[in-house]
């Protein structure tokens, strides 16, 4: 009886405990007086990666180009010498500098040195005219300008049309086929203006910008996207975590710098105190014979590369013993093209991102029982986009209008849309723009997409490449993706041509494999005919090379243009 009424008491007092738990909200930490310190807080930035590496791995291998080789402790006093140069010079914080200049070390240095000065680095695309560069340095504000030598013509041509014009600082890399002068200072003397021992400034705020990257500016002027240092630095995490970056991996630079800075592989590489291998041009006997000779583990690039690669004469390709990793994006690499890396000993991950992302969102992540499947279904997984990166909060397929998830079957068509710490801060000037772009509280990346059962997307088209024929959404990529199969064809891209019974209809564009029979138009259409929905396959086809943007990108609306013409 005590007992009973022993339990009855405490029954009656933890009932009494817990309303005033639930009338006071719950039991809280009050950490108002816990302050943030140089102890417990520092803004994440990825200018940390390169001292900590330089502490860590001071004698290795930071860089090879050529016959020149660079250790971290190398890599670190130069770019601390181009932070106090630029510095010196009159570059203040959130100053943009800009610069013009393919996978060099100068280019990677850069990447380090005016984010150290607290300026904001501009990557300007190599393969832009004089009058979009001028556009960039215009819009940009850029308050110095460093030029490659092979391109000083085009940058001469650019500032012309720069009222306030930059200070200029000229790249003379060894590896160069020309010396030309840009008119202004050399990058090595430059650099002997600088103090390597100089303090370098880090981010007040890890919200400050890092970078500034104009997209391709197909329908228009491009568009200035703002990274910060937060997502850079969590971005080049992601990467290094997803891509399996060790000490000991050695990494080819065939993804262009100035895209995205490189993917954030520019900061994710040196991370982890691996070796950066630059290639001044991409070419399929360059990238074999790097991979032979340095024992490159991990490359990235866009799907052309990869087409590049299998398709290269036999003289150019070199045997390796290990298997080399290679992430491609930009477009879904067709089965054929997966199986065909495959088959020279490359491990293919699939990514998926854009430039107001810091280049890779999703990944298409291995699974249980993916190498056991028929390479068939194994390349069709391969090719989705797969699910958000490790450090993106989320990767989703939303209806535009009503912003609710599209049902996870599969079919059902719906925006890509993204949000988390690794999308931009926004674009430069451009409130419109920002407006449309984060409306709904989500990044719309205007990529139209399917969701899976299991969770993975699959993106279908761009929703300006759609093709709506007779009320009918023909998928693009799913027709590219049976042209791909045709052992004859290389290269492959659809578009929609008006008709005036079904409103538009898809007409190809193909390009030859080299060395085989070209197919004619009518064997190209019976195969797609054999192969899809009569309603899904093209009504007419063109024959010849495909026009590309520097990453390698299909210029779809080139492409359409040559159908009005």
């Amino acid at each position: 009886m005590a007992r009973a009424r022993c339990i009855a008491w405490c029954w009656r007092i933890s009932c009494a405990a817990w309303a005033r738990i639930s009338t006071n909200g719950g039991p809280t930490v009050d950490d108002a007086d816990l302050p943030r310190l140089a102890a417990n807080h520092v803004p994440l930035s990825p200018i940390s990666f390169l001292a900590r590496a330089a502490r860590i791995y001071p004698r290795r291998v930071a860089v090879i180009h050529g016959a020149r080789r660079l250790t971290y402790a190398e890599m670190f006093g130069r770019a601390r010498r181009l932070a106090s140069a630029l510095s010196r010079a009159g570059i203040r914080p959130g100053d943009v500098v800009a610069i013009l200049a393919p996978n060099t070390p100068e280019m990677l240095e850069a990447h380090y040195g005016i984010p150290m000065a607290g300026a904001v680095i501009c990557t300007v695309n190599i393969r832009l005219d004089a009058a979009a560069i001028g556009f960039i340095l215009r819009h940009s504000g850029a308050r110095a300008f460093l030029v490659d030598s092979e391109w000083a013509a085009t940058a001469r041509a650019a500032l012309a049309e720069v009222p306030d014009a930059p200070l200029v600082i000229g790249i003379t890399d060894s590896e160069a086929p020309g010396t030309e002068s840009t008119g202004g200072i050399g990058y090595e003397e430059f650099l002997a203006g600088g103090d390597p021992a100089a303090p370098y400034r880090m981010p007040e705020d890890e919200w400050e910008a890092i970078s500034l990257s104009y997209t391709s500016g197909t329908t228009g002027d491009p568009k200035g996207v703002v990274a910060h240092h937060r997502g850079a630095y969590l971005n080049a995490c992601g990467n290094a975590l997803a891509f399996n970056l060790t000490p000991r991996s050695v990494y080819l630079w065939t993804l262009p710098m100035f895209h995205c800075n490189g993917w954030t592989y520019t900061w994710a590489v040196t991370l982890q105190g691996a070796t950066h291998v630059c290639l001044r041009r991409v070419e399929a006997g360059a990238i074999f014979a790097a991979i032979a000779e340095h024992g490159v583990t991990h490359m990235c690039a866009a799907p052309v590369v990869l087409t590049m690669l299998i398709h290269a004469p036999a003289e150019q390709k070199r045997s390796f013993a290990h298997s080399v990793a290679i992430a491609t994006g930009g477009a879904a690499p067709p089965s054929t093209v997966i199986a065909g890396m495959e088959a020279l000993g490359f491990a293919v991950t699939h990514l998926y991102g854009l430039t107001e992302c810091y280049g890779p969102a999703t990944i298409c992540l291995w699974q249980p029982g993916l190498d056991e499947m028929p390479m068939v279904e194994k390349s069709a997984f391969m090719a989705r986009q797969g699910v958000n990166h490790p450090l993106l909060e989320e990767a989703a397929v939303l209806d535009a209008t009503t912003m609710a998830p599209v049902p996870a079957d599969g079919a059902t068509l719906g925006e890509v849309m993204l949000r988390g710490n690794t999308v931009m801060k926004g674009y430069l000037r451009n409130p419109r723009a920002n407006e449309a772009a984060f409306s709904g509280g989500w990044f719309h990346t205007g990529d139209l997409g399917v969701m899976h059962p299991d969770g993975y997307i699959e993106v279908k088209d761009r929703a300006k490449d759609i093709v709506i024929s007779g009320g009918e959404n023909i998928s693009t990529l799913e027709v590219e993706e049976v042209l791909y199969a045709h052992p004859a064809i290389m290269e492959a891209a659809v578009v929609a041509v008006p008709d005036a019974k079904w409103g538009e209809v898809p007409h190809a564009f193909v390009t030859p494999t080299p060395g085989a029979t070209p197919p004619t138009e009518a064997e190209v259409i019976a195969w797609c005919r054999e192969r899809l929905a009569h309603f899904k396959c093209p009504k007419r086809v063109s024959f010849g090379p495909l026009p590309k943007t520097s990453t390698g990108k299909i210029q779809k609306f080139e492409l359409r243009q040559r159908l009005r013409a």
